[in-house]
């Protein structure tokens, strides 16, 4: 298997890889975290401890699928860790002793200032390299903690601030999406003295509702709650949160670990260009197991000796300057669907999705069961590309409208992934 140079430099700790265990239940404890870093993780953000015990509901996980495809959206009702706070730290000081070259990092969450500073003290004298501060978690049974805390950048502020008291260990604040703008607590947590920032944490989220019963997902003797959600479809939210951050000159240079969705060695690349420098997974890991992160190695390694990436930092943050405001954009630039016959097998659903959600650009010959496109009516929004099951559409003829301001042949990029 090829191995490039995974190792980066962040908050000032070394890793030997970005990749690693999010503050959650796939790191609840030592066993656990072992033999993640057995795995090959680079590290572990051990599941958030604090002097609040968690009493756990059951069931509490819920998954939102979509035609054949299950694990599209997850559901956790789970809070912090439901062990005491002496057996976590027994965990942590032995998982550094055991594992002394891996990153262990403390997630903690109090619910006063007292708390926030003696939990500090506390993980570092029992070995944690790292601090993470849950700022995020959407289903604390207390007000005083989680979610509610993340959206009042006067609190984020103090808290970093308490931490900071106790211990000189370098602290990410962990941030929650369930607010329009990121970057306000974001900045508040840096004020405080945050090294860096988590993104993002679940989302608020209801999954369904059970028609017989009339109780959302899952049920808990006959009712449920709102709680978080995660898995490949919040990717979107988090990149577009992460986007935001580092495109804010006050967060510019502030580091980011990686949350959100991460699936594939192509997810952490995503996360990678575009500002992150390490990654934290989750939902992954509950489908498919710790082994991922052999795909997450294996994988990032081609994707680097193919571009010729010497060293993972070398591709931090190359595609922020990509992403524009949309009043940037250039509007006067066409391209139009291909369609490639051969792959075609005239099932008409691009016929149908143009006809009745685009533009009736889609010309369908029912007798030879074909479909071409008529470029007097296409706009070229490739709708026809993105439903097509078999991924026969591509990008074709470029055209550019005249009167616009644009360059002819300027950052043009035809991809072939999933007909963008």
């Amino acid at each position: 298997m090829l191995k490039k140079n995974l190792a980066i430099e962040f908050c000032g700790v070394k890793f030997e890889n970005p990749f690693l265990l999010s503050s959650s239940p796939v790191g609840n404890c030592y066993e656990m975290c072992a033999k993640a870093l057995e795995t090959g993780w680079g590290g572990v953000v051990f599941k958030t401890i604090g002097f609040f015990i968690a009493n756990e509901v059951s069931p509490r996980f819920d998954n939102l699928g979509k035609e054949a495809t299950p694990f599209v959206g997850f559901k956790n009702m789970e809070q912090i860790a439901e062990h005491s706070l002496e057996d976590n730290l027994a965990a942590i000081k032995r998982l550094k002793k055991d594992y002394p070259g891996k990153v262990i990092i403390a997630s903690i969450m109090g619910s006063n200032e007292k708390e926030w500073e003696e939990l500090s003290r506390l993980v570092a004298e029992n070995g944690a390299d790292m601090i993470e501060c849950n700022f995020s978690c959407p289903q604390m049974t207390s007000h005083a903690m989680g979610s509610d805390v993340g959206q009042n950048p006067e609190l984020v502020k103090k808290y970093c601030q308490a931490v900071k008291r106790g211990s000189n260990l370098p602290m990410l604040a962990k941030m929650t999406p369930n607010l329009g703008t990121m970057s306000v607590p974001a900045i508040a947590a840096m004020e405080g003295g945050a090294d860096g920032i988590a993104a993002i944490n679940t989302v608020k989220s209801v999954t369904g509702v059970d028609l017989d019963q009339f109780v959302g997902y899952p049920i808990v003797n006959g009712k449920s709650s709102v709680s978080g959600y995660s898995g490949k479809a919040v990717k979107p939210i988090a990149l577009r949160f992460i986007h935001e951050m580092k495109c804010n000159k006050q967060l510019a240079k502030a580091p980011i670990s990686g949350i959100g969705g991460i699936e594939t060695w192509e997810d952490c690349a995503e996360f990678i260009l575009l500002g992150c420098q390490t990654i934290q997974v989750t939902t992954a890991i509950m489908q498919y197991g710790y082994r991922i992160v052999e795909d997450f190695i294996s994988g990032l390694s081609h994707y680097m000796e193919e571009k010729g990436f010497d060293n993972l930092q070398d591709m931090v943050g190359l595609a922020l300057n990509n992403i524009i405001p949309a009043e940037e954009l250039d509007r006067g630039y066409i391209v139009y669907p291909k369609i490639d016959e051969e792959e075609c097998i005239g099932c008409g659903r691009c016929y149908i999705s143009c006809y009745d959600g685009g533009h009736q650009a889609i010309v369908w010959n029912e007798e030879e069961r074909k479909v071409s496109v008529d470029q007097e009516k296409c706009v070229g929004c490739h709708l026809c590309a993105n439903i097509c099951p078999v991924s026969c559409i591509s990008k074709g003829e470029i055209k550019f409208k005249p009167n616009q301001n644009h360059k002819e042949g300027d950052n043009i990029v035809l991809s072939h992934h999933n007909g963008r």
